[in-house]
């Protein structure tokens, strides 16, 4: 016979799981009201023609065409902004390691990266206004790209810099006394291991400038034509979801719906394909 007070914990513990996985299913329900909502209300309107097309005359009255501008502007203002978030925050991430910099240093600048990491986007889009002005230049491809990778920046060097910290210092120490460089023990031994977590953070940084749209409001501007060059003003899908969503003709706000989807599906890519990658390139790791 089992011991009451035996007995009893495992009720307890019991109870504990239940709750925990009520919590979970909690957490996970707003994921799932999302994915029914987009597909419920933006599936029916989606089709080639609004994925591959321009905008035609009256599109935002109910008139034909697609956004096919806003999808590849969207890509171009990602993809640059992290490119340019990557330039300077893959070297800052290198630097924020102890063998780097004193710890003082460190420590300051993390706090200042947590700190940019929650200042709104919208901000980050003002500050580059302001420069914009001061310069005298307009809305364009490439203060958009500016302004996505200064919202980017911090959770990507906070995020290569987990990857990097998290190398066992054992693993250093034996590749410096096998004779290996400083140079060489991080190519061959840091960044092989902490390539799955840089790829974590990369990723992470892009799915959240895919996906913003306060920031390149007053910087990317708006448009239905497709940039030419870097100075031109370019559309984005979740400025296409707010201006379409804004009508007030039914069938248009449907198609708000269609972009948002197809912006979601980016994004879940986006996510997607990273751990797929990781997890991959996670195989050849020392634990």
């Amino acid at each position: 016979m089992m011991d009451p007070r035996a007995l009893q914990r495992l009720k307890r513990d019991s109870r504990m799981k239940g709750l925990m996985a009520l919590c979970l299913g909690l957490a996970l329900m707003p994921f799932a009201a999302l994915t029914l909502l987009l597909v419920v209300k933006g599936l029916p309107t989606l089709s080639l023609g609004m994925i591959f097309q321009a905008p035609r005359s009256g599109f935002y009255l109910g008139g034909g065409g697609g956004i096919a501008q806003a999808i590849l502007g969207t890509l171009l203002l990602g993809g640059g902004g992290i490119l340019l978030a990557t330039m300077l925050g893959f070297p800052a991430a290198i630097a924020l390691q102890r063998e780097m910099a004193p710890p003082a240093l460190i420590r300051f600048a993390r706090l200042v990266l947590d700190l940019l990491w929650g200042v709104p986007s919208i901000v980050m889009g003002a500050f580059v206004f302001l420069l914009m002005v001061s310069l005298g230049v307009g809305a364009s491809l490439l203060a958009g790209m500016l302004t996505l990778a200064l919202v980017m920046l911090p959770i990507l060097v906070r995020g290569m810099d987990q990857a990097l910290s998290s190398v066992a210092l054992e693993l250093k120490e034996g590749a410096t006394a096998m004779g290996a460089t400083r140079s060489e023990v991080f190519r061959l031994v840091v960044l092989r291991q902490a390539l799955p977590g840089l790829m974590t953070a990369l990723l992470l940084a892009l799915g959240r400038g895919l996906g913003d749209a306060a920031s390149v409001l007053f910087t990317a501007g708006y448009t239905d034509r497709l940039p030419s060059s870097l100075l031109d003003p370019v559309a984005s899908l979740p400025l296409a979801v707010f201006y379409l969503l804004g009508t007030p003709d039914p069938e248009v706000q449907s198609r708000a719906y269609a972009a948002a989807l197809i912006l979601f599906l980016m994004v879940l890519a986006v996510n997607l394909g990273g751990r797929l990658l990781g997890r991959r390139w996670s195989r050849h790791l020392v634990d």
